[in-house]
């Protein structure tokens, strides 16, 4: 049986993270992906500082654009636009993991794709990898990468607390648009509660789209219609529709079963409020490559809580305030101190966390229902 220090179960920023980090360890590693890169996914596609940070050692971005100009509106009213240079880097997804895929590579892991996973059982030290092509294999260690509908979150039983439904167009635009939007975002807080649309802009493409809790389908489906006619975007073919549900982790839910771990969204890390979750699925990669190379994978679920865990929390309180009063965050970022913490989130500095840590924003959120 073919046998291997560390496989990991799923090709994006969390699993190829994972890879990179435990093949430069000196692990023999392997990477099981069921697609084959470069593959669209269905991302917003903004780096955080946080993210740059996290690839910097690895990869060069492949940027289709450098966000300096941020717009913000509340469900189309009250615009107002604010400047600051590097707020945020745009990548489209197919891009930026066929160079993370790369990076893995080039550190020594291999990577294999249409593979699809069909289950795990743990025996004698190891962990069976049972394929779909019905080759056997076996790993000392196995990190779950593969989405939070994936075939290892089930295994380790992560428990999520919210679910959120994303919907999203690419759309091709023409030259006078793009000259529009170039180095611009735009923010809108949504009708729904909790929910809220991007625009992000990709050199001949924009990207635009809306989340909200899920249940809310055809609401979450009539705020993204209506925000691409109030852009006067209408009738522009998309590249690419789609959708995905996001999923957040209980705050006591298993970060691993025996021998297997699980990061990314498979483990359901990401900020709950902003739902911005590339960040989380590099960094957790690298912690759970690293723990899984060293053997020591109870270290993995302490390093979560210690460096992720906070920024979590922290979001669910500002979601809970969000959601009920979208008009009074919208005011206060238009404030000196709302965009500073705003351009601090974007340096990938820890400003959610320090906000709420505050002892008049802690009474400030808990009036507001946070």
């Amino acid at each position: 049986m073919e046998t291997w220090d560390v496989a990991v179960v799923g090709g994006g920023p969390a699993g190829l993270s994972a890879a990179h980090a435990a093949a430069r360890a000196g692990a023999r590693t392997v990477v099981l992906e069921k697609a084959t890169h470069p593959r669209y996914k269905t991302c917003g596609g903004g780096l955080i500082g946080t993210s740059l940070a996290a690839v910097a050692d690895r990869i060069d971005v492949p940027a289709d654009d450098r966000v300096g100009r941020a717009t913000f509106t509340c469900d189309g009213r009250r615009e107002f636009t604010r400047r600051h240079d590097g707020l945020l880097t745009m990548v489209r997804r197919e891009e930026f993991d066929h160079a993370l895929r790369k990076a893995a590579a080039d550190a020594g892991a291999e990577v294999r794709e249409r593979v699809t996973v069909r289950g795990l059982h743990e025996s004698a030290g190891h962990v069976e990898v049972r394929l779909a092509s019905g080759t056997p294999m076996r790993a000392r260690a196995v990190v779950g990468a593969d989405g939070s509908s994936g075939i290892t979150a089930r295994h380790v039983g992560v428990r999520y607390t919210q679910v959120d439904l994303g919907l999203e167009v690419e759309l091709p635009i023409p030259p006078a648009q793009q000259a529009r939007w170039r180095g611009r975002l735009l923010l809108d807080w949504g009708p729904i509660p909790g929910s809220y649309a991007w625009v992000f802009p990709k050199g001949d493409r924009l990207t635009v789209g809306v989340i909200a809790s899920r249940g809310q389908g055809e609401e979450t489906k009539g705020y993204l219609r209506r925000f691409v006619e109030r852009l006067g975007l209408s009738g522009i073919e998309p590249v690419h529709d789609s959708g995905h549900l996001t999923r957040c982790r209980a705050d006591d839910s298993p970060l691993r079963q025996g021998r297997v771990v699980v990061a990314g969204d498979a483990a359901g890390l990401l900020e709950p409020w902003t739902r911005e979750g590339i960040s989380f699925a590099l960094r957790s990669g690298e912690l759970a490559g690293a723990a899984a190379a060293a053997g020591d994978l109870g270290a993995y679920p302490v390093a979560v809580q210690e460096t992720l865990a906070p920024e979590m929390h922290a979001g669910r309180r500002l979601l809970a305030a969000f959601a009920k009063h979208p008009g009074t965050f919208h005011t206060v970022l238009a404030t000196p101190v709302g965009w500073h913490l705003f351009k601090r989130f974007c340096a990938g500095e820890p400003a959610l966390v320090d906000a709420v840590r505050r002892r008049g924003v802690r009474a400030a959120l808990s009036a507001l229902g946070g």
